[in-house]
């Protein structure tokens, strides 16, 4: 059954509709104040809407708080309807598509239909969003504080085309797995881009492609973390072994925040041309540098500069700015991310445990795969299996907190979770010392009778030691069933030595 917040609003949406639209002012003469008197009210009522927005998601995330801040957002734009009919020059049917909106993005919910964009930028001329962008344009754009010169600007040519198209069918289940894990990680990643403004969207990109999201990947090459930062490259940031071992490549934030200098000096060096930043971020500033000054600046695209990469770059570069064009764009495409309550919250072990272990006792409430990515994603400084001290804390969200207090602080779900991780193949084999094959016939199959003990012919070079070894039995034993005395156990070429006790 739905959440009450995802139901009822839905009726009283549907009755403020109908209300509204009974009664819609004449458009009249306004004064100044009566403009910015309006304007705020279309502010109040978009910023309703979001919240209104944002309740929901929560709401599909089963969080409590979901009612409360629902109904409090409808009720700011029920509110906000009424003043706009006392206020002159403000007409209600400026803010009734908002009410329509929310009624259309709930419809489609329940029918299983993606909503559709609403920021002017959708399909509905049938094209794709950047039929009007010029050919030579450039992703300069990404350089614009909103991101949105990224929007109009990129150079949407046929080599980023084939990277969209490569995202959305073999690459489909990555690239919604880096946004996911993304989600996670973005209030410790976005702040260092945010504060050189460059876009986010280029951060996930980059993300994206080098890693899915996975702090912990590493390569043949030796680039490690979420950000595949190599070690002499991470060096030069401040990456890298700190006092108690730890890699800090492997960090989410200190790693982005040494992407985004590095992407600002070849800012520096290469202006606004944002392909040769991601060429010199897979193949080397020392290539695109050189590429660069030998071409005499022509653009990446160019296609004498271009062959000058190697593969992998020429397919980077674009994957990359598909990646970001999608990030920004996932509804003009058919793509759904998935909806995740990623607010940031810290929380204390009660009791010594692993991130296994707390994977299992979180179960999955709220993420389809359990939070064994997030924890390791968030808490990169301890291994999966590693007892992490009572007392410690972990970074985590607001629902892994609840969950950890719920399920794994104590309790019969804690105390099974410990079992299960502590458990191992060697403690369920049984041990009952070597086998003895029994002979049989070859005809009948039946056992043969028992024989007496075999013997070995002593030749020339063989030891006590070495016969022991080759029939796989104990020199000791040997020596006591021969009558050998110790510590010499001499034996002769040609004496028969019983071979008890031996396996082979």
């Amino acid at each position: 059954m739905p959440p009450r917040s995802a139901v009822l609003p839905r009726l009283a949406l549907a009755a403020a509709v109908a209300m509204f639209a009974l009664h819609v002012p004449e458009a009249s003469a306004q004064s100044r104040r009566d403009r910015a008197a309006a304007g705020e009210l279309t502010g109040r009522m978009a910023a309703a809407e979001t919240r209104y927005r944002e309740s929901l998601v929560k709401a599909a995330n089963a969080d409590p708080d979901a009612i409360a801040e629902g109904d409090a957002a409808l009720e700011d734009m029920e509110d906000v309807m009424l003043a706009c009919e006392k206020q002159r020059g403000c007409q209600v049917s400026s803010l009734m598509p908002a009410f329509k909106r929310l009624l259309k993005a709930q419809a489609d919910e329940a029918s299983g239909v993606p909503e559709e964009d609403f920021d002017g930028d959708g399909l509905a001329d049938g094209h794709l969003p950047t039929g009007e962008v010029p050919e030579g344009a450039s992703a300069a754009a990404l350089l614009s504080e909103d991101g949105q010169r990224f929007v109009r600007m990129v150079q949407f040519n046929p080599a980023v085309q084939e990277g969209i198209r490569r995202w959305l069918t073999d690459m489909r289940v990555s690239l919604i797995t880096s946004h996911e894990n993304y989600q996670y990680m973005r209030h410790l990643m976005a702040p260092a881009f945010e504060e050189r403004g460059l876009p986010e969207a280029l951060l996930f990109g980059i993300m994206a492609k080098e890693s899915t999201g996975r702090v912990h990947v590493g390569s043949r090459a030796g680039a490690v973390g979420p950000l595949q930062f190599m070690p002499a490259t991470g060096r030069r940031f401040g990456l890298g072994a700190d006092a108690s071992g730890f890699d800090t490549r492997y960090d989410p934030a200190l790693s982005a925040d040494a992407a985004a200098i590095y992407l600002s000096e070849r800012f520096a060096e290469f202006g606004n041309e944002v392909e040769k930043w991601l060429a010199a971020y897979n193949g080397g500033e020392g290539r695109a540098r050189r590429i660069h000054d030998a071409s005499g600046g022509r653009q990446f695209w160019d296609a004498d500069v271009y062959s000058q990469f190697p593969a992998e770059t020429r397919d980077y570069v674009p994957m990359v700015i598909a990646a970001a064009w999608l990030y920004l764009h996932p509804r003009e495409y058919g793509l759904s991310f998935p909806k995740v309550d990623a607010r940031p919250a810290h929380f204390a072990l009660s009791r010594p445990a692993s991130i296994y272990e707390l994977t299992v006792c979180m179960g999955d409430s709220g993420s389809r795969h359990g939070y064994m990515r997030q924890l390791r994603n968030l808490n990169p400084r301890f291994e999966a299996d590693q007892v992490i001290p009572a007392g410690a804390v972990l970074q985590g969200t607001t629902r892994m907190a609840a969950l950890y207090k719920r399920w794994c602080a104590q309790g019969r779900r804690a105390d099974l979770a410990k079992q299960l991780v502590g458990s191992r193949v060697d403690s369920a084999l049984v041990r009952a010392g070597p086998v003895e094959a029994v002979p049989t016939t070859v005809a009948t199959g039946v056992p043969t009778p028992a024989a007496g003990p075999r013997e070995h012919r002593v030749a020339r070079g063989d030891t006590l030691v070495g016969i022991a070894r080759r029939y796989g039995c104990e020199a000791r034993g040997l020596a006591q069933a021969n009558r050998l005395k110790a510590p010499a156990y001499s034996i002769r070429i040609g004496q028969r030595i019983r071979l008890e006790g031996c396996s082979r």
